[in-house]
Order: C-alpha cells, then structure tokens, then sequence
C-alpha cells in the first residue's frame, strides 16, 4: 500500500500568489487612505453633542479593520509561502483561533467607547 504522500506547492505558484498579496495590499492601504481622507472631511462638519465620543468610536473601528486587514494580508503571504497543504491548514487553523480572541476584545472595547459616547451625548450642556 502507497503511503500518503504530502501535496507540494510549487515554488512559482508561491511567488504568484506572494506578488498578488502584495498588489491586494497595496491596493487595500490606497483604498484605507482615501476612505480615512473621506472620513475626516465629512467628520469637519458641524457637530452635536457627543461628537468628540463618536469620534473615538470611528477612529478606534478604523483602526481595528486596518489591523484586522493587515493580520489578514499577513497571513496571505504566509499562505503564498507555504510548502505542502498541511502548513496551509496549520496557519489557518492558528489565524482563525486569534483572530476570534481578538474580535472578542475588539467588540468589548468598540462597546465600551459606544457607552462613553452615549452618556456624553446625554449629559445636560452648561
């Protein structure tokens, strides 16, 4: 009987697939900078109470999907390079269990804020 042998990814495959991670990436920072400009252009229009708290909301969510996108292109390129499918399902398996760790804290921070900005909006202006 045949031992199972490992799938090998090809060495020119790999470095397709680094080049076109690297092109998504630049494209996705050029996209990420042109939707903050947007961002901050509309943010300088008049404000209402609480505005400041929102603020913190938007700039810290931003930041989260900047990170999110960075860990997510990092693993893309750690994919490119893998040699057999075995890797590929370790990194995966590892990307997935802290990404969800990280989503977590993500959302409790992101809610924390949201509550900051709620009672800011509501406290009585003097």
């Amino acid at each position: 009987m045949a031992k199972n042998q490992p799938f090998d990814i090809p060495q020119q495959f790999r470095d397709i697939a680094e080049k076109n991670v690297e092109q998504a990436r630049a494209a996705y920072g050029q996209f990420m900078d042109f939707l903050t400009q947007a961002m901050n252009t509309w943010s300088k229009g008049p404000s209402t109470g609480g505005a400041a708290g929102f603020k913190a909301v938007q700039d810290r969510a931003i930041n989260f999907a900047k990170e999110n996108a960075e860990r997510s292109f990092s693993l893309a390129s750690e994919i490119a390079r893998a040699k057999d499918v075995q890797e590929v399902l370790t990194l995966q398996s590892r990307y997935a269990q802290t990404q969800m760790q990280l989503f977590a804290v993500q959302a409790q921070q992101l809610s924390w804020l949201m509550a900051d900005a709620m009672r800011e909006m509501q406290q009585p202006k003097s």
